[in-house]
């Protein structure tokens, strides 16, 4: 029986890309979702993988999704945190409940989505996270504060996961991806997206597939020795 794996905000963007990959390598995949109906629906029908509605800043809402996709697929042995939200402005300028909508997504998010499934992972000895965290978690961002915040927070999970759970076969890793042709980067105007390419070295802005194929790749169950690791996928932009 194939493995189960579940991604947060899976349905669109780079999220779309890695349960398509996972999918396509012999994974079976949960995919959830926030908001959009349509473009959930869509992609079930595109992919035949199944859509859960959920938001990831809630935690029992969490608990009570993870719940249904594990009676429905079996027990979760990988996990993808991948939604995240943006709401910038120059910190003078950003609001309470600017910073506290990105914490309760993209960092309580994470705890909420790996929280519920870790019991079992170290019941079962086996586990696979991956969650992925930004360039601009290592580098800081203008008027990202509060998701920059989050995305280095993301990266101190990860570290703290991996040693807890590596007895129990768990690993913990986290992907920085820089720039990627997703629809929300491809709808900038064209004079700054020049600009944002004109800044990575390799000279083009990354596809979602190149981080899929990351994300399968650590998710193998013969990735058990790369453990509280973080891999930067930014064309050079950014060295760590």
């Amino acid at each position: 029986m194939s493995r189960v794996a579940l991604v947060t905000g899976g349905s669109r963007g780079i999220g779309a890309a890695i349960s398509t990959a996972l999918k396509d390598s012999g994974y079976t995949v949960a995919a959830t979702y926030a908001g959009n109906d349509d473009a959930a629906a869509q992609f079930t029908e595109n992919t035949g993988i199944k859509t859960y509605k959920w938001n990831v800043a809630d935690y029992e809402a969490s608990k009570s999704g993870i719940e249904k996709v594990e009676a429905e697929l079996g027990p979760i042995d990988v996990v993808v945190a991948n939604a995240g939200i943006t709401r910038d402005a120059p910190f003078h300028k950003m609001t309470p409940d600017q910073w506290n909508e990105v914490i309760g997504t993209n960092l309580t998010g994470v705890f909420n989505t790996i929280h519920p499934i870790w019991p079992g992972m170290r019941e079962r000895k086996f586990g696979r996270i991956v969650v992925i965290s930004s360039i601009n978690g290592q580098k800081g961002q203008f008027a990202q504060v509060n998701y920059a915040a989050t995305k280095a927070g993301d990266l101190g999970i990860v570290k703290s996961l991996a040693q807890e759970g590596a007895r129990s076969n768990i690993t913990a890793n986290a992907i920085c991806p820089g720039y990627i042709a997703t629809d929300m980067v491809m709808a900038v105007p064209e004079k700054v997206r020049e600009s944002i390419i004109s800044q990575i070295p390799t000279g083009r802005l990354g596809e979602p597939e190149e981080i899929a194929r990351a994300v399968v790749f650590l998710v193998n169950d013969e990735a058990g020795f790369i453990n509280g690791s973080t891999i930067t996928a930014n064309g050079a932009q950014h060295l760590v």
